[in-house]
């Protein structure tokens, strides 16, 4: 494995009724708060109405942005900018799933600067300092709410960036599986998809001598597979909804990424999808994945044979490595499509007018991923193959 440092200063307060916890956080980073949500939803399952009744009793000053997009818009973290420097904000609040949690993140390193918010996801610009975080967190899905990345879209250049960095670590998240009770069937499958992909990411990396990691991936993966198609037909239960929502955590919150980077190659083709299309980012990593797999197993069969065989339940006797690599890629297909998630960008209404568009913007920076460097006829190889 590649030489690392690891640190991870998230507090996580996991479990039921966990939400009374919330005052005394945020008491200790001041009492003006902005809190941070999206489209509503707090609102309908009693979420919003709980928080405001805790931030209130406790004489916090409590002022809003709402209307979060699913893929977070940079113009409205800018709103969010424009309400802590007029109110003096202390601490964000984000209350919400990940997209929430990436624009709170964005507005609370922007708070503390002069330029434009977008600097940051450019990389024009390193944040020197940023307001406090703490999340309260409704979606399995991202893992932002113990990670320090952000993805943020531009939707006036049509772009859509990760970027990160030590100020975006939330202070303290409170992840009480009760409140993704209500999250709709859609949204849970494209949580599910999300998750996996994740671990995909890290799973096909540069690295050599990486049993432990390996062994950690595989499991999380075993266990989403386990819960996931249960929990779809079973949306209110809070088991199910339990392992589904600390396996998106422990995804993608550094631990089963020491020792190497990972590729991310398929996460950087969606982005430009989604940027240009607006679509579910879990969707269409559901469509990409398995393209990027079946584009990729050459570069290493045996990483994809391990997988196979350890998580897709593949029968490697009297199989090449490249066998059992496909026949694994196969079952995950059947595995997602069986979850109810799409297939193919034209579930989408998407077809191939913008195939060069979309390869330009992810080459952007030039040849990308690191399990496999992508160069732009990769790129537009996997985007027709998911046509």
């Amino acid at each position: 494995m590649n030489d690392f440092v690891f640190q991870n200063p998230v507090k996580l307060i996991f479990g039921k009724e966990q939400l009374q916890k919330l005052p005394t956080e945020l008491a200790n980073y001041g009492t003006k708060v902005l809190v941070v949500y999206g489209g509503g939803s707090i609102k309908r399952n009693g979420l919003y109405d709980e928080v405001m009744t805790l931030l209130n009793d406790n004489g916090m000053e409590v002022h809003e942005l709402s209307g979060v997009e699913p893929n977070p818009r940079v113009s409205t973290a800018r709103k969010g900018v424009e309400i802590c420097k007029e109110q003096n904000i202390d601490v964000v609040l984000a209350v919400g799933g990940g997209s929430v949690i990436d624009c709170a993140k964005l507005i609370a390193s922007a708070a503390k600067y002069d330029g434009d918010a977008w600097d940051f996801v450019s990389g024009k610009a390193y944040a020197k300092d940023a307001l406090p975080i703490g999340t309260v967190l409704t979606l399995a899905a991202t893992g932002s709410e113990m990670n320090a990345g952000s993805v943020i879209t531009n939707e006036e250049t049509l772009e859509k960036k990760g970027w990160g960095g030590p100020f975006n670590f939330p202070k303290f998240s409170i992840l009480d599986p009760t409140y993704t009770l209500s999250v709709p069937k859609d949204q849970t499958i494209y949580g599910i998809v999300d998750i996996m992909s994740h671990v995909f990411e890290q799973y096909f990396n540069e690295a050599t001598n990486t049993s432990v990691q390996d062994e950690m991936c595989e499991g999380v993966l075993r266990a989403v597979m386990e819960a996931g198609p249960k929990l779809v037909q079973d949306l209110e239960n809070y088991d199910l909804r339990e392992t589904i929502l600390f396996a998106g955590t422990m995804g993608l919150n550094g631990f089963l990424q020491m020792g190497y980077n990972g590729d991310w190659a398929t996460h950087d083709i969606e982005h430009t999808i989604s940027a240009v299309y607006d679509i579910p980012h879990g969707g269409g990593l559901a469509i990409l994945f398995p393209h990027w797999m079946r584009h990729n197993v050459k570069v290493n069969p045996a990483r994809f044979a391990r997988l196979a065989v350890n998580v897709f339940g593949v029968n490697p006797q009297g199989k090449s490595e490249e066998e059992i690599a496909f026949e694994g890629i196969d079952n995950l297909r059947t595995f997602w499509t069986s979850i109810g998630a799409p297939v193919k960008l034209s579930d989408y209404n998407i077809d191939g007018s913008k195939i060069e568009l979309m390869a330009d913007k992810a080459m952007a920076n030039g040849p990308f991923g690191k399990f496999n460097n992508l160069e732009k006829d990769d790129v537009v190889a996997v985007l027709q193959a998911s046509l």
